[in-house]
């Protein structure tokens, strides 16, 4: 029996309950892992239809500042990313740096549709990380850009290939939206700031409501016949396949953006003008190449190998670390990824990975292993 006394209950705790899903304490927070379906399951309804996730501990804040060059500059001096031109509107996938360069959280930026709301920035951070990255800002902030947690937001997330065909019975302008978009629609009487993202490789939208009005969100969506409850375990699974990054696993405070694969997040103005922390050591690692870099894993065999099994040469010298694995059910394989030195990153480098102090075969994989399914264009 898992003990949730401590855990913090989301907005969608009794909904949870009531649906049987399996509660387990994930950053403080009591979650479900699975549902009475499984995570197989769920897993493939999520490829197939469209799955509803509780994503609520997630952190919301607001950065505000006296106009929006003054915020977006405030936030590129902590992040290697570009925000000043970033469109009304608009999304953008970042990291928030320490001193040495190495990443203290991955997280979402956009700038509000509204023009009125200049000098306004959003930021969704994971549940994890949010407390730290809350004291990391405002100690680094300069005074005339304040930081306000919106710890009063619920957050779902309405993942898969149907998800629009859900949501677009209840919201008029969720099919205008492409990637890394947002908008403000009314569904059902619930203002919702309705996001073109998600962290499953499909086609989805994250929604942020009123804490208070959450489950009968999550229930006027679960209605819908193209839509199942989903857990954590699912959405691990899935977000594995499409090779994205888990905060605490495969990016951690001594892993730079240029180790983790990341330079697609660091605009060419930054890269030429710098001015992020860590600039030297991250700039050095894009040009030249970082001593170990970020890469797939497809294993020969049907056991999977978890975080922190060893990953050798063929001679059984030790190469790297794999940092998230386990079974793909849409591939019917064991997957993983992990950081090597770079002579074993090109996709097809044979390697061993040792699980148990038994060897497995595996091979250097390109990523996403499942293509991502995103709406770029309309």
């Amino acid at each position: 029996m898992v003990d949730l006394s401590t855990a913090i209950k989301t907005p969608l705790y009794d909904l949870h309950v009531a649906l049987g899903g399996t509660l387990v304490d994930f950053a403080g927070y009591a979650l479900p892992v699975r549902y009475p379906a499984g995570i197989m399951a769920e897993h493939v309804h999520c490829r197939d239809s469209a799955a509803l996730f509780d994503v609520s501990h997630m952190g919301q804040a607001l950065l505000v500042g006296p106009d929006h060059e003054t915020t977006a500059r405030a936030l590129e001096a902590l992040t290697p990313s570009a925000f000043i031109k970033l469109g009304l509107g608009r999304m953008r996938y970042s990291v928030l740096l320490n001193d040495e360069g190495g990443i203290i959280d991955d997280f979402i930026v956009t700038r509000p549709e509204d023009a009125n709301l200049d000098g306004t920035l959003m930021l969704v951070v994971n549940g994890a990380c949010k407390e730290g990255d809350y004291a990391h800002l405002n100690a680094k902030l300069p005074a005339n850009v304040k930081l306000t947690p919106l710890d009063d937001k619920a957050l779902i997330a309405l993942q898969g290939p149907k998800a629009i065909d859900a949501l677009a019975r209840h919201s008029s302008k969720a099919d205008a939206l492409t990637f890394m978009s947002y908008t403000i629609d009314v569904v059902d009487g619930i203002e919702v700031v309705i996001s073109r993202c998600g962290y499953t490789g499909e086609d989805g939208f994250e929604l942020s409501c009123a804490a208070s009005d959450a489950e009968q969100l999550a229930k006027i969506l679960l209605a819908e016949p193209e839509v199942e409850p989903t857990g954590l375990g699912a959405r691990d699974s899935l977000r594995l396949e499409s090779g994205l990054c888990l905060y605490g696993h495969d990016l951690t405070s001594d892993i730079d953006p240029a180790e983790a694969d990341l330079g697609w997040a660091i605009q060419k103005r930054r890269r030429e003008e710098g001015g992020f922390p860590g600039e030297a050591r991250i700039l050095a690692g894009l040009q030249d190449g970082p001593a170990r870099i970020r890469v797939g894993l497809r294993l020969l065999g049907k056991a999977p190998a978890r975080e922190g099994t060893e990953i050798q040469d063929l001679d059984g010298n030790a190469i790297g670390t794999v940092t998230s694995g386990g079974f793909a059910p849409t591939l019917q394989s064991p997957i993983a990824m992990g950081y090597v030195t770079p002579d074993f990153a090109k996709p097809g480098s044979k390697v061993k990975l040792l699980v148990r102090k038994r060897v497995l075969d595996a091979e250097v994989a390109s990523m996403p292993f499942v293509p991502q399914r995103y709406v770029r264009k309309l």
